[in-house]
């Protein structure tokens, strides 16, 4: 018997392998929300219905979490200055249940309006703009870096800090 006609039965088993070995690796680099690593496996060329087996495998021995990628995600999201809004649509993007998100938000404990104040003073410097268009400008700014209509308003606001 040849390579050619070695029996079929054995290449979804190498193939099963094969993926595993790829989310493995994807996992080792950085968490990944389960959404994510199948569309990257399926634009590899890997079909739904080998990928999804494999990552519920993943999922059961605890190397891949979606509650683990979004606190990681949240957290990281809100280090580098984004709100809440922001980091709620891209977390929803990559696939997180609405619950998942909510509780990542939760955890992180953050007191968004302290947050915007901080993301529009490190941006534009202290002090409250007076003239319309640099409120619109902040004002955009700090809605694009994800932080609701409140918290924009009271970032904008003069802030005790300032003077």
């Amino acid at each position: 018997m040849s390579e050619h006609d070695a029996p079929e039965t054995i290449e979804p088993e190498d193939r099963s392998v094969e993926i595993e070995h790829k989310l493995v690796e994807l996992l080792a680099r950085r968490e990944h929300s389960r959404l994510e690593l199948r569309r990257k496996l399926e634009q590899r060329g890997y079909g739904f219905d080998e990928v999804e087996p494999v990552l519920a495998d993943l999922t059961a021995q605890g190397l891949q979490s979606d509650a683990r990628f979004a606190e990681h995600y949240a957290r990281d999201r809100e280090q580098r200055g984004y709100g809440p809004v922001r980091i709620r649509m891209e977390l929803r993007e990559r696939g997180v249940d609405e619950t998942l998100i909510e509780t990542a938000l939760a955890e992180l404990g953050v007191d968004w309006f302290a947050a915007a104040r901080a993301a529009r003073h490190k941006r534009f410097g202290s002090g409250v703009p007076d003239e319309f268009r640099d409120r619109a400008r902040q004002l955009r700014f700090l809605q694009n870096r994800g932080f609701d209509a409140e918290q924009c308003r009271a970032a904008l606001e003069d802030d005790p800090e300032d003077r």
